[in-house]
């Protein structure tokens, strides 16, 4: 009984955090890019324009919910399911921190959903029938322009993800597991006296460069800039969901972020340690980084005041970072949040790069960009793993 509680307070814990981060990591990519090309971002709807994704989210849930009369109605709908579907199931096998035991209580689980012994091919399989929702919703709509964006799309998908999955293959032969849990806590030793044997610092770096081929190939598999084809809006108006509206066209939108996010924190679990921090003894930094991004905000919302409507809002973020600080400096939640930081604190950087890379690299043309898949990214990832496993045959 008490499992079964467990299991349903975490589930509705994961879920509520992730649709929330959602939702806030358009708002952050709004700012970033804002930042990056010197101009406005959101910043009229709550402080900061904290709340502009609840407005988004209202007016989309709310505006008319047109259907084209000449598509295919019933594979019109499945594809947005589909899409959003295998985005969420992706995130239940993610591990997100070591085995814990609740606060005041003696019930011991782990961060995180479940702990499959076959966790990381989980996320490759959803990423697999994904590829349906967006080649469905091109061929659905029979629209031209959506159908060239499903075609794109779905060759795109085929052709990085075979240096994908050659990519995780390498961490995979290091570790000899396809558990998550089992690869981070692998990496969970000590190296030179110092560093945490993460994946990218093991056999003279040859991992390291797995882990750019993974990158790389993961913004072609989420239909990122500067691989986007199928949404190419200047070649396809708005490619495969070119006739999809009001929360389908949502659900599009939300399974691109959530896969950005699921596919950040793979990288983070098979290359960079996972919930680990870089080197022992660092469990004081979580608590230190709050609580000076605290004092900062308070410092500029009361003494050197930039502008006149922060007068509120950087004080009270201020409280509240200093106050989320002190928490993680309490020994009994020392071991929840520690792990969660270092964990959310990777896949974060991963997002930031995805979105800087949005904001300054143009699109590849679509020849570029399958030569570049089949003439460089395949052999290369094929290379580093011929690589991995000579080296691990010899060290082991």
């Amino acid at each position: 009984m008490d499992f079964l509680l467990l299991s349903l307070i975490k589930t509705g814990l994961v879920a509520f955090v992730f649709l929330t981060a959602l939702a806030y990591l358009q708002w952050i990519e709004r700012k970033v890019i804002a930042h990056v090309q010197v101009r406005v971002g959101p910043n009229r709807v709550g402080p900061h324009g904290l709340l502009q994704p609840l407005t988004d989210t209202i007016k989309l849930l709310t505006k008319e919910d047109l259907i084209p009369a000449h598509v295919n109605k019933f594979f019109y709908l499945l594809a947005p399911v589909i899409g959003v579907a295998m985005a969420l199931i992706s995130i239940s096998v993610i591990p997100f921190g070591p085995k814990i035991t609740v606060p005041f209580t003696s019930i011991e689980t782990y961060l995180g959903l479940t702990d499959l012994n076959i966790g990381v091919l989980v996320p490759l399989a959803c990423s697999g029938i994904g590829v349906y929702a967006v080649a469905l919703a091109g061929w659905s709509s029979n629209n031209k322009y959506a159908l060239l964006g499903g075609l794109r799309a779905s060759a795109q998908m085929v052709s990085y993800e075979l240096p994908l999955a050659v990519a995780i293959a390498a961490p995979l032969l290091m570790h000899n597991s396809l558990s998550m849990r089992e690869i981070v806590e692998s990496q969970n030793v000590v190296k030179w006296g110092f560093l945490y044997n993460w994946s990218i610092f093991s056999y003279f770096g040859i991992p390291f460069v797995a882990f750019i081929i993974f990158l790389i190939c993961a913004f072609a598999e989420t239909n990122r800039i500067p691989f986007d084809l199928p949404e190419a809006e200047n070649e396809l108006v708005a490619g495969f969901h070119t006739e999809y509206s009001s929360m389908k066209f949502a659900a599009f939108f939300m399974a691109e972020y959530a896969n950005m996010t699921t596919i950040c924190c793979l990288a983070v679990i098979l290359f960079l340690g996972g919930w680990l921090p870089p080197t022992p003894g660092l469990d004081w930094v979580p608590g230190a980084v709050f609580f000076a991004s605290g004092v900062l905000m308070l410092y500029h919302g009361t003494v050197n005041l930039a502008r006149a409507r922060d007068r509120i809002s950087l004080p009270l973020f201020g409280v509240i970072f200093c106050g989320i600080g002190v928490l993680h400096w309490i020994p009994v939640l020392m071991p929840i949040t520690t792990p969660l930081f270092w964990f959310l604190s990777k896949t974060l950087f991963l997002l930031f790069l995805y979105i800087w890379v949005r904001a300054t690299l143009p699109r590849f043309r679509y020849d570029q960009l399958m030569h570049f898949a089949w003439g460089w990214m395949f052999p290369v990832s094929i290379g580093t793993l011929f690589a991995t496993g000579l080296l691990v045959a010899v060290w082991k």
